[in-house]
């Protein structure tokens, strides 16, 4: 799942608001891209750091509240600082000494933007739907707690749930948010995406449902062109979550995925520990390639 998540990531990162002609002319699914910014080709950004965040706070604790989501977010960039995060929250970031001291410094963390949402797919691990939501909005609330911040991340973490627990099929996924959240999914996203809550996961379902490869999915998700790494970090994770997609990663993405102190074997490390705390997960762990 973190893999399948960092993959994304650094893959879409290449071409996050990048020239739709490097798109045209370098989207196979091959090869990493050097960001525009000059991030690494294979490097990936904040979506995987927090993601990573995430996964470790389920790990290590029972108390899933935002204090807890805040100490991890400022521990994970702290001991590995990486490009990718908005200006002034990697700032943030560098500044607090803590969790405490970041939601301090956030006074009003109402972000309508897509950071909650790219962070959100660990929670599907949860099995109780009103925990998974709790836990969804309370990461949310340290950065995010608008409206959108919270509802695109809840349904980031329930779109994986029910692929993961209940084996529900990818087309039925928008009516079982509708009734749910009582949010309609779009599966007709054409447009670039903004680093937009509600306009990512429109882009990550239209995706979805028209792709079971992982290798065309990922294409597609750059395709949108916009803040692209982050709907391929969330497409990615989530896929890898069901037997609907062929697991047809290339090989080059996965052995040129970084893997310095916390890249590929560490990725690998936190998956086995999570399988090993929610057995769904075992089943859908594929790293033999």
């Amino acid at each position: 799942m973190l893999l399948e998540i960092a993959i994304g990531d650094a893959y879409g990162a290449g071409f996050e608001f990048g020239p739709t002609e490097k798109i045209r002319q370098h989207n196979h699914a091959t090869h990493y891209q050097v960001h525009e910014l000059g991030i690494a080709a294979g490097n990936y950004t904040d979506d995987t750091q927090m993601s990573i965040a995430v996964a470790e706070v389920l790990l290590a604790s029972t108390t899933h509240d935002s204090d807890a989501y805040a100490a991890a977010f400022v521990r994970c960039y702290q001991r590995d600082p990486r490009l990718g995060y908005a200006k002034g929250l990697q700032e943030l970031f560098g500044q607090c000494q803590d969790g405490a001291a970041l939601r301090r410094a956030l006074h009003t963390p109402n972000s309508r933007r897509n950071g909650a949402a790219m962070r959100a797919v660990p929670l599907a691990l949860i099995a109780d739907i009103p925990s998974l939501r709790r836990a969804a909005q309370a990461q949310a609330a340290v950065t995010h707690n608008s409206a959108e911040g919270l509802l695109s991340a809840q349904v980031v973490a329930l779109i994986g749930h029910f692929l993961l627990y209940q084996q529900v099929a990818i087309q039925d996924i928008p009516a079982l948010i509708a009734q749910h959240m009582q949010f309609a999914l779009r599966s007709d996203w054409s447009e670039e995406v903004a680093c937009d809550a509600l306009q990512t996961i429109h882009a990550v379902n239209t995706a979805l449902l028209r792709n079971r490869r992982m290798s065309t999915l990922l294409r597609d998700c750059v395709n949108f062109g916009g803040d692209v790494d982050s709907v391929a970090a969330i497409a990615m994770g989530l896929a890898s979550l069901t037997d609907e997609y062929e697991k047809d990663i290339p090989v080059t993405l996965l052995s040129h995925l970084e893997n310095g102190a916390y890249g590929k074997n560490y990725l690998h490390q936190l998956d086995a520990q999570l399988a090993a705390m929610y057995p769904q997960l075992a089943a859908r762990l594929d790293h033999t390639q």
